[in-house]
């Protein structure tokens, strides 16, 4: 098992500044070459306090403000321009950058980009559900609607 500090998160695994245990294999072949995590050592404590202190800064301090963040984003439906073919296609995909500068246009809450889950790539015009996660406890379901440019 492999010892490691998390510099991004990983879907069920941790958040930015956790240390975990992981299979060597995991280690070595996804997390360390995609920057995901940074091995651990005694001396890495003063890193993994600036990763927290960082994470602080940018995530929802309460419970109560990531509800309202929730009500506020589902009671809207978020609009993405992108460019297509004939029969609504997509040239590419749209990205979780795009949705969360679509949800900072329509103002109020900002999105961070890395906390958007789109369960398959959206590649057609229409109407699509993303969920974002703002808190631990806390998850909110937009409708995205995908237009042509």
């Amino acid at each position: 098992m492999a010892k490691l500090i998390l510099t991004h998160e990983v879907t069920g695994l941790g958040e930015p500044g956790d240390v975990v245990d992981v299979k060597d294999g995991f280690a070595r072949n996804y997390l360390i070459p995609r920057s995901l995590a940074t091995p651990w050592s005694k001396g890495a404590e003063s890193q993994v306090t600036a990763i927290r202190k960082a994470r602080k800064a940018r995530e929802i301090a309460s419970l109560d403000e990531a509800k309202a963040a929730r009500d506020s984003l589902q009671s809207k439906a978020v609009v993405v321009k992108a460019k297509s073919g004939n029969g609504g296609r997509l040239f590419g995909a749209v990205t979780t950058a795009e949705i969360a500068d679509a949800v900072a246009a329509l103002g109020g809450v900002t999105v961070d980009k890395r906390k958007i889950e789109i369960a398959q790539p959206i590649k057609s015009t229409g109407e699509f559900s993303v969920s974002v996660r703002l808190h631990p406890e806390v998850s909110a379901k937009i409708a995205v609607n995908v237009v042509a440019a």
